[in-house]
């Protein structure tokens, strides 16, 4: 396999075939569902065309460069990079495969001219695999499928292939694109083989389809310029950086241009620096032309979606079109009686500042102000959508409060219609009846039943609002043993009211410190989120209770000193594990009448109204 280093970066004199287009690059996306190894895979693209030295030390999934990425082994962000390959240059796109990040895929699927369909050769296609792939062949992209970890045990990956091939046909794809090369890997081993009998050694076959099957950039050098922002980044050094493909003209460094934004507003500026991609680094470039992925630095106001074009054509492209939010929640400034004591950022200003700033790179995300000047209705694709904003705001320093999730409800030919979300339950056949019966109240409709070897396949249609809280009790009814997935269907009429799952919340009375002592006179009295040592403050949840009304507690009464000492005064107290609560499960969890508090050092639930103080 050839290989190619730092040192040889790719000409900037492009070679164009007999149809105008740049023979040499290729521009595809990788995209999948929710860890099936999409990553993993670009780690041996780099790996095996020479991007690191031999003894070089390298992470695994070394494009998940976000801490949150690592941390939940997902990918949030989409990214790019460069790979040499048989004088070939291969711009590769990694996208998230969480339905809540479909804003990322849709504006990079249109830099690109085909995408490799990463599928789990046990799993098979998923609800986000089935998201993804409508994004691309609503493109018209031609995928490369391929059916990776065939290192599995007991799986059979022809029926992955034959699932993949009805997913085709379901998502209404045309006989060009339903006429897709397959490929069989192991991310993890870095190999591939075009068959299952023979044993692969690299990636080779994988990087041999892309040069073979998917199609150059096409683009007109003798057109004026035209570049799309798809991507943006920030450099200490260069401000915003913008990325995008150029797809009419050419491109020079420090050339005047004008950006061109939403309603036509025209910006003139200069490209003060102008980088091309090669592995996971940048370099300078002096020129670039139509069919490259390339990124500029000298317009601090560029956004996803604005064009690069010349003064003298100022002609732009049509803007991205991104799906709407499903899920919206209120972002307050923190009012408790800890406010201001753990943040570093906690005013209005600052919260206003920050949502604004993140509209700037999250397309999917909107903002809109309220009647009041503290609250913030923030709209995202779903729960991890926006708790990923929360977490990230909160490791920068910020403090505020949030409401409970609520569905984006929209008015269709004068009635109310609701987000819907096609739901696969993969679960132990013992524990299908429970989960059956938990989804019933939750307006779930069962589609499709199927057992395996005593594994159960579950498919239902469920209004968005019934998976609110679910997650966590799906795992309790299952003992941890089922496998859930989800992704937006469609906006259908308003299923009705779905009664409250929760009981009632154990509500601390006053402001202090808990105590062994208190927690242990009512620990009857429902479970704790807390533990003993922990500040509180009256009107914060501290637990929940066995019945279905709210109840005070006080726990942080001291035990009584006296002259006496009964027998077993001295002895500890035992108390049961306190209920660990994530961000994801406060949300989950709270009522409308409750807010989370955010804050970089805890998150706390309380009463939205704070009786007592």
């Amino acid at each position: 396999m050839q290989t190619a280093t730092m040192e040889t970066p790719v000409t900037s004199n492009p070679k164009k075939n007999s149809d105008g287009n740049v023979a040499h690059i290729r521009n595809v996306a990788i995209i999948a569902h929710v860890d099936h190894g999409k990553t993993t895979l670009v780690d041996g693209f780099l790996k095996q065309t020479g991007v690191f030295r031999d003894n070089q030390d390298v992470v695994d999934c070394v494009m998940d460069s976000n801490a949150l990425e690592r941390e939940r082994g997902i990918t949030i962000l989409a990214k790019n990079t460069a790979v040499r390959y048989k004088d070939h240059l291969i711009n590769i796109v990694d996208t998230p495969g969480h339905a809540d990040f479909g804003g990322e895929v849709e504006r990079v699927l249109g830099m690109v001219d085909s995408c490799l369909l990463i599928v789990d050769a046990g799993e098979g296609p998923m609800p986000q695999t089935r998201f993804v792939l409508r994004k691309a062949l609503e493109r018209g992209l031609r995928p490369i499928v391929v059916i990776n970890k065939i290192d599995r045990p007991n799986i059979d990956p022809h029926i992955a292939v034959d699932k993949v091939f009805d997913l085709f046909v379901e998502l209404g794809a045309d006989d060009f694109q339903q006429d897709f090369p397959v490929v069989f890997a192991s991310g993890v081993k870095g190999i591939a083989t075009m068959n299952l009998d023979v044993e692969g050694t690299d990636l080779q076959p994988i990087l041999d389809l892309i040069l073979n099957h998917a199609p150059a950039p096409t683009g007109d050098y003798e057109k004026p310029l035209q570049m799309q922002v798809s991507i943006l980044d920030y450099s200490d050094y260069l401000g915003r950086i913008a990325i995008g493909r150029i797809y009419n003209g050419t491109m020079n460094d420090n050339q005047q241009v004008i950006l061109i934004k939403e309603n036509d507003v025209a910006v003139r500026g200069k490209i003060t620096k102008l980088l091309k991609f090669q592995g996971l680094k940048r370099y300078e470039a002096t020129e670039a032309a139509a069919g490259e992925i390339v990124a500029i630095a000298g317009f601090a106001n560029a956004n996803v979606g604005d064009t690069i074009a010349i003064a003298e054509a100022p002609y732009a492209l049509p803007r991205i079109e991104v799906d709407e939010p499903t899920m919206q929640m209120s972002f307050l400034v923190n009012d408790s009686p800890f406010a201001g004591q753990e943040g570093k950022f906690v005013t209005t200003r600052h919260l206003r500042d920050r949502l604004m700033r993140e509209l700037e790179t999250n397309v999917s995300l909107r903002v809109m102000l309220t009647d009041s000047t503290d609250t913030f209705m923030v709209s995202g694709r779903g729960e991890l959508h926006l708790g990923i904003l929360i977490e990230t705001m909160r490791r920068e320093g910020y403090e505020f409060a949030v409401s409970k999730p609520e569905v984006i409800v929209k008015e269709v030919e004068g009635k109310n219609h609701e987000p819907f979300e096609k739901l696969l339950i993969d679960v132990p056949e013992e524990f299908m009846g429970s989960v059956i019966q938990e989804l019933g109240p939750r307006r779930a409709e069962l589609q499709n039943m199927h057992v395996d070897r005593g594994q159960g396949l579950l498919e239902f249609v469920v209004p968005t609002r019934g998976l609110l809280g679910f997650r966590s009790e799906f795992l309790r009814l299952t003992k941890g043993n089922g496998v859930m997935n989800h992704a937006f269907l469609a906006y259908r009429p308003w299923a009705g009211d779905i009664a409250s799952q929760r009981n009632g919340a154990l509500v601390a009375w006053e402001e202090g410190t808990t105590t062994a002592y208190a927690l242990a006179q009512a620990e009857d009295r429902g479970t704790y989120f807390i533990s003993p040592s922990t500040r509180v403050y009256g009107g914060m949840i501290v637990g929940e209770c066995n019945r279905a009304q709210d109840l005070d507690i006080n726990v942080c009464k001291m035990k009584k000193l006296t002259n006496m000492r009964s027998s077993n005064s001295d002895q500890l107290v035992t108390l049961q594990a306190p209920l660990e609560m994530s961000l994801e499960r406060c949300l989950e969890y709270i009522q409308s009448d409750e807010l989370v508090e955010v804050t970089p050092q805890n998150i706390r639930m309380r009463k939205r109204v704070m009786s007592r103080r």
